[in-house]
This record gives structure tokens, C-alpha cells and sequence, in this order.
């Protein structure tokens, strides 16, 4: 009897870790790191929980300091994964910032870098 109310007393107390989670990125098509042959068509962003994507974004790593990243259209409404038409993309080093806000209102962000074409052969910065 005691052992099973300390064991609920524990559960209980774990409930709030569980509430708290956010979501977080659990795989990326182009994935971080890697190196295509060609441009992607899509962009696929697989998250651990539904989230409302706010902002995706890319950058090719070598344009001027001045230069405003491509703004993708995000779609509205919370999903765990999203899948987006990918710009045309010449051979180079990219930058793919992302924000998205979890259902606990936590904002999280994150970058996934890759690379296209004929540059592969060196590691992006």
C-alpha cells in the first residue's frame, strides 16, 4: 500500500515535465548536413508534436551581408509535419531557419543546413 502511493505521489509529480514539453525538430528533408546532387523540390519538417510553423526561411551562406533571406509561405494551423515547395536553389551552402509555436505557446527555432550541386565536396561553414 505505501510502495503504490509513493509511486502515485511520483506520477503526479512527473505530470508537470510532460505538460511542459515543446516541440522540437525530429527530422528535416534535406536533412542538417547533408549534401544534394540537385535542388530539393520540397522542404519537410517533422516535429514530435503538432506546432503551428510561423516562419521558414533559407539562405544561401555566401550572399552579400545585405542580402534578406527567401521568406517560404508557411500554412496556417498546428500540424506535426509540414511539407513546402522548395524555391529554386543554385549550387551553394544554405542556411534553413525555422520558428515554430507549440501548443503551450513556447516559441522554438532552429536551423537546418545543407548543401546543393557541385560544391558538395567541401563541408558547409
Amino acid at each position: 500500500m505505501k510502495r503504490a502511493l509513493l509511486m502515485a505521489v511520483a506520477a503526479l509529480g512527473a505530470l508537470p515535465l510532460v505538460a511542459q514539453a515543446h516541440a522540437r525538430l525530429i527530422s528535416a528533408d534535406p536533412a542538417d548536413g547533408s549534401v544534394l546532387i540537385q535542388a530539393p523540390r520540397d522542404i519537410t519538417l517533422k516535429f514530435s508534436e503538432a506546432a503551428q510553423l510561423t516562419m521558414l526561411s533559407i539562405q544561401k551562406d555566401d550572399a552579400p551581408a545585405d542580402a534578406a533571406a527567401r521568406k517560404l509561405a508557411v500554412p496556417s494551423g498546428a500540424k506535426a509535419q509540414f511539407t513546402i515547395a522548395a524555391p529554386p536553389l543554385t549550387p551553394g551552402h544554405y542556411s534553413m531557419h525555422f520558428r515554430v509555436l507549440s501548443d503551450d505557446n513556447h516559441v522554438v527555432s532552429g536551423t537546418v543546413r545543407f548543401t546543393v550541386g557541385a560544391q558538395g565536396s567541401a563541408a558547409p561553414p
